[in-house]
This record gives C-alpha cells, structure tokens and sequence, in this order.
C-alpha cells in the first residue's frame, strides 16, 4: 500500500516557533501510519497551536477557547472509523478546557491529544498560563508568576489515563515516534509537548529545553505508575521525555452497550415517526395554563 501524503499549509507562526517542529512530526506521524486523510480528523479550540487544524488538508475543526475535547469525544463516539487528534495548546488545554481534560479521562473515548505546551498564551500577547513557571515574568506578571504550575501529567496519572507522555518539539524523529504510539493506542492518549516561544517566553527557550530533556530508554518499566508519577514531577535540571505510563483500560465504546459492538452512529436512518410520537408525547405531558 502507498503512504498518503498530507498537504500543509502556510502558516502564520513566528519562524522559529516550536509549533513548526510539532506540525511537521505530526505530518510525519500520519504518513508513516499510512492513514489516509479522509479518515482523519484534527482539532483545535482557540491559540496559535490551535490553528494547527488550518494548516492541514484533511477533516478538520476548529471550536470556542477550551472546547477542542468535547467535538474531538463526539466525533469519535458517532463515527469510531475516524482517527480523531486534538492539537490544541496548554492554556486551552488545561485552562479553559481543564474540566473536559479530565473528564474524557473518565470515560477513555480513544482519541489522542497532543497539547503544545509552551508554558503561556501565546495568541493573546504571552501571560501566564496553567502550566507557567513560579517566577517568570510577562508583561502582565509583572513581578512574575506566583501560582503553583499545574502538571497536566502528574494530574492525568492520578486521574487514571491509560496513556501518558512528554515530548519535546526539537527532537523531532522521538516525537514522531510517540505521536505513532499514541495514535495507535485504543483509549484516551495524552502526549504533553514541550515547546519553545521565541516571541513572549524568554525563559523556556529551545536552548533552556534542549539542554535539560533526556529520552527515556527500555529499561523504564511504563506499567509503573509510582514511577511515571514521580517522571511526570521531574521539571527543573532534568527533564524526561518518552511514554511515562501505558495500561490498556476498558474505552467508552467498550462499555457502553449500544456502541460496543461495532455500532456507528454516523448515517444512521433515524424513524422519524418515532422522534415526532416522542415530541407529541412530550408537549402532551405539559399542564395547560389556567385562565384567569
């Protein structure tokens, strides 16, 4: 079988920004995989790693700041054929779309979510975001940053993802790799992308990243979540990057009785008899108003 190529865009990204290396491996990843683009779909809510969806010709979406999750979980439930990824930021990740993050967690509806994570809102001029270093100063931290960082991985373990890795925007061929890995895993799969903002994050520059991230090898057991855990909180001199955790846990359509065997809900023919008996039924039941 011949590989499919994935057209992109022009973008409107800073040249240098870590988002070209995310979208080139995730256009590497896709090709590699063989899938074709029509049975793709990507999303994004609202930022500049969300317009990642506008940069690639395949089934795209891109919906309100935070909301990426619930069409990506939608998409997947009505059609499983679909490959659906969420490329997406960390504020509209983990800020405005935290409780989605979490709660598709709880039902494992298998779509992978990589989030570009570089550690503030780049779209809207650089102040902090969840994931934003105590200390760093932008121009709205003016005296830098005092919220504790929220650790998107360390949260995700403990809430009980299945699937759970770091990477790094400039090691490009690992990356590739575990988007692969991701993309492939049956469940929810969460891959934290470390990235750099030449633009508003003078801090965390690709230099800052580079000399800090190592790859972890064969001998991490990625079964352990005690140790995963304790990976996912190394972000200061060393920073691992790899598959923190992996377990095969049960999908959303695997426990749900009228998705689990094999049921697709998209082009289904609905009885529209049946929806108009449930409407009169419905109106019927409402208590007429009293005349005065």
């Amino acid at each position: 079988m011949d590989r499919r190529t994935y057209n992109t865009l022009e973008t409107a990204w800073c040249p240098g920004c870590g988002n070209f290396g995310i979208l080139k491996s995730l256009k590497s990843a896709l090709e590699s995989l063989n899938l074709d683009p029509h049975d793709v779909l990507i999303l994004g809510g609202i930022g500049q790693a969300a317009k990642t969806p506008q940069y690639f010709q395949t089934n795209s979406f891109c919906g309100l700041h935070g909301r990426a999750v619930p069409p990506a979980a939608a998409a997947k439930i009505v059609n499983p054929k679909l490959t659906v990824i969420i490329n997406t930021g960390d504020g509209d990740s983990y800020g405005e779309g935290g409780n989605h993050f979490i709660h598709n967690i709880r039902r494992n509806v298998d779509i992978s979510h990589f989030v570009h994570d570089n550690q503030l809102y780049a779209l809207t001029k650089g102040q902090a975001s969840p994931t934003t270093m105590v200390g760093m100063v932008t121009d709205v931290q003016v005296q830098g940053s005092t919220n504790i960082p929220f650790n998107p991985l360390l949260m995700a373990l403990s809430a009980g993802a299945g699937f759970v890795a770091r990477g790094f925007s400039g090691h490009p061929e690992h990356l590739v790799e575990l988007m692969k890995r991701a993309i492939n895993y049956k469940g929810y799969a969460l891959v934290d992308i470390l990235q750099n903002c030449v633009t508003f994050n003078k801090l965390n520059t690709f230099a800052w990243y580079n000399s800090r991230v190592y790859e972890l090898d064969d001998s991490h057991d990625t079964s352990n979540l005690e140790k995963a855990m304790a990976l996912s909180e190394e972000l200061d001199e060393r920073i691992p990057i790899g598959v923190l955790y992996e377990k095969q846990l049960p999908t959303y359509h695997e426990n749900n009785p009228s998705l689990k065997d094999g049921q697709v809900l998209a082009g289904r023919r609905n009885d529209l008899s049946v929806i108009d008996g449930f409407m009169r039924e419905s109106l019927e039941s409402i208590p007429k108003s009293r005349e005065p």
